[in-house]
């Protein structure tokens, strides 16, 4: 190369290299105001929102108690649409990729995995439309039964009682009266802080769906081997319920299903699990994964080989 093809070389470098520098790495988006501690957050709700569940899913955000109201309908919209289900057969992908890293053909039994069951097994994705995050459909006082439109999950009919007794008190709903005064459609965007008495009534039900990409690593483990076990945070008087709606919801053949007992009441959840995760380390089981939406459900003591955590933007439990 001749020298002024050199310089030339070297000058246009030079330029593009400043030019990009000129620029602000940083670009800051117009939109509204949000105060995290004394930082003031500029951007659209979508992007804030999204950039919130992203703390929500890496622990930054700490202990939370409600959706902030300007994301429940980007929440319902994830949680409704191919974004969630998608982001949670890439984490059953990697739970299965290693399983299968493991040699569990030595026989003795004791190659374990344990699963959480709420938003891990078990999808409570009608429950919370109704009372943690999106829009409802309800008939009006006549009727005792609510039809509820939950995204892939199609139509799941509820108790009116169960949704309205609460929303009534709280909520500025829209109504569209449809055919006769007897029956309207009504619309709330809402956001509820966690309600163990309502969500007991829906855990009654046992209708909750099965976690697509949960049951399918379900199934494949259990092919592979694995025992099996289910340790949640329900109480020990949901044992039948819970056992239930597991088998309506397609699975089978768990080991144990651990839930809280009397001297189990009041521990936090990370606590409560690492006890049960000892007790199968001190059996000779050897946890090589474990699977929970929650943190709690995967940090502490006796922890997994490998833990994985599946999405969950609606609630947090320490």
């Amino acid at each position: 190369m001749d020298c002024r093809k050199f310089l030339l070389a070297i000058s246009l470098h030079s330029f593009l290299i400043s030019h990009a520098f000129s620029q602000s790495v940083i670009q800051i988006f117009p939109g509204r105001t949000e105060f995290a501690g004394d930082r003031k957050i500029r951007a659209g709700d979508e992007l804030y929102c999204d950039s919130w569940r992203f703390s929500v899913e890496t622990n930054d955000a700490g202990e939370w108690d409600s959706v902030p109201s300007r994301c429940v309908e980007f929440v319902q919209k994830y949680m409704t649409g191919e974004h969630y289900l998608s982001d949670s057969e890439i984490v059953s992908g990697y739970s299965l990729k290693h399983a299968k890293s493991v040699n569990v053909s030595a026989g003795d039994g004791k190659d374990a995995w344990v699963f959480d069951i709420d938003e891990t097994l078990l999808s409570n994705l009608p429950y919370y439309a109704a009372h943690g995050f999106g829009y409802f459909v309800f008939f009006s006082e006549p009727l005792d039964w609510i039809s509820l439109f939950v995204g892939s999950y199609g139509v799941v009919i509820l108790p009116r009682v169960m949704i309205c007794s609460s929303v009534r008190a709280r909520l500025r709903c829209s109504a569209e009266f449809v055919g006769s005064s007897k029956s309207a459609v009504r619309s709330c965007p809402i956001s509820e802080i966690f309600n163990e008495d309502a969500f007991d009534e829906w855990v009654d039900l046992a209708k909750a769906p099965a976690l697509p990409a949960s049951l399918n690593f379900y199934k494949e483990l259990k092919q592979l081997g694995f025992k099996i076990f289910l340790l949640t945070g329900r109480n020990e008087f949901q044992r039948n319920t819970t056992e239930k709606n597991l088998l309506f919801a397609g699975y089978s053949d768990w080991k144990k299903l651990f839930l809280r007992g009397p001297s189990d009441q009041g521990k936090p959840a990370t606590v409560y699990k690492s006890e049960k995760r000892l007790e199968l380390v001190n059996e000779g089981y050897r946890i090589h994964g474990s699977s929970g939406d929650q943190w709690s459900d995967l940090l502490g003591f006796a922890k997994a080989e490998r833990s994985f955590k599946l999405p969950n933007p609606m609630y947090y439990i320490a």
